[in-house]
């Protein structure tokens, strides 16, 4: 069985990747399960250059096949913010209970039609010998006026899904893995890592 590091240090992640996997006969870890503790500084400008240089830095220390994602949230009204600075918006250690209550204070009044956006994820692959690979998908929906569900983490609950009536974080993980920016780039990912393996 082939061993894939994530190049990350999201749980959530793992269990996620590792359910869409599951019938590919590959076992995927997180840095931490495989003892790497560097950490790479995301500083692109794109979700593909932050995916890509993480997958590559990591695959370099580890000589595995790495995979890694880049993902984000996309406001329109905010010019596209907080995009490729998600995790860092607000600053790092920043609690995203006081991320929520920016992002509702920069919205505050505005209607359903302009609260668009969209998660993006980013999932690059490195291999040992060279070769690259990479995936990109979304999920749309608006921003919604309240903190809700259990679910998920990072800005699941804030994130209303309208063609199911429902927040991200109230889904369960297989419902999110159905329609989720980093499930479907995941599945894109799939394909495209059999073909690798199988030549």
């Amino acid at each position: 069985m082939e061993t894939i590091i994530f190049a990350t240090k999201n749980k959530g992640k793992i269990k996620e990747i590792n359910a869409i996997l599951e019938d590919m006969n590959v076992k995927v870890v997180s840095m931490e399960d495989a003892g790497i503790t560097f950490d790479v500084v995301e500083d692109g400008t794109t979700f593909e250059e932050n995916a890509m240089k993480k997958a590559v830095q990591i695959m370099e220390i580890s000589q595995k096949i790495t995979l890694s994602d880049d993902s984000g949230l996309e406001i329109d009204y905010m010019d596209k913010a907080p995009g490729v600075y998600s995790a860092r918006f607000l600053g790092e250690d920043t609690p995203y209970s006081q991320r929520f209550d920016a992002i509702f204070e920069k919205l505050a009044g505005v209607e359903a039609e302009k609260r668009t956006a969209r998660f993006v994820s980013c999932i690059a692959a490195a291999f040992p010998d060279g070769r690259k690979l990479m995936s990109y998908d979304t999920v749309e929906g608006i921003i919604g006026w309240e903190v809700k569900g259990e679910n998920g983490f990072g800005y699941d609950p804030i994130f209303y899904v309208p063609e199911i009536e429902k927040y991200m974080a109230e889904l369960s993980p297989e419902e999110k893995n159905a329609i989720s920016h980093r499930g479907k780039a995941l599945r894109k990912m799939k394909v495209l890592l059999k073909k690798e393996l199988d030549k």
